[in-house]
């Protein structure tokens, strides 16, 4: 029987997130600022985007990195929502936040590439119709010279 080694171990982060939470509680008593999230919170974050980023929904996307830091920015910004009374589950609970910002970041890119490609089709058509009214004009300006020639040479 082989031992998957985990790349977070959902213990070791439940633990240092009640650290935190107990160390925010305690700040907020005391009306101090809020304290830094500890450096293996930041560290699990990281490896948790990263790795979900590999995942064949999500790995063959061009702004993979604009992916990851989305999901580690929603991760920051919710993490003192994350609870350790309610769930002794981080990782599914950041996994989550990481997703759900993955799938915006691809809304995100799917709308502007639209609209870029709009921008560029509205541009060709442009140059395609002011290339056919310089044809049209030019050939209208023989054809008119070709028929007042004619109207003079009888």
């Amino acid at each position: 029987m082989s031992s998957k080694k985990h790349y977070v171990k959902n213990a070791d982060l439940y633990a240092a997130m009640v650290e935190y939470r107990k160390a925010v509680n305690e700040a907020n008593l005391a009306g101090k600022p809020k304290p830094r999230v500890p450096l293996y919170v930041g560290e699990c974050i990281m490896k948790i985007a990263t790795h979900l980023a590999y995942k064949p929904n999500f790995s063959n996307y061009t702004f993979r990195d604009e992916m990851i830091s989305d999901g580690i920015e929603n991760c920051l910004q919710y993490i003192d929502n994350f609870d350790p009374s309610k769930s002794q589950n981080p990782f599914a609970y950041f996994t989550q936040i990481i997703y759900f910002a993955f799938l915006r970041r691809i809304q995100k890119e799917k709308k502007y590439l639209y609209t870029k490609y709009a921008a560029i089709e509205r541009a060709n058509l442009l140059d395609e119709t002011s290339e056919m009214q310089e044809t049209d004009k030019r050939a209208g300006s023989r054809f008119n010279d070709d028929v007042s020639y004619g109207e003079w040479s009888q």
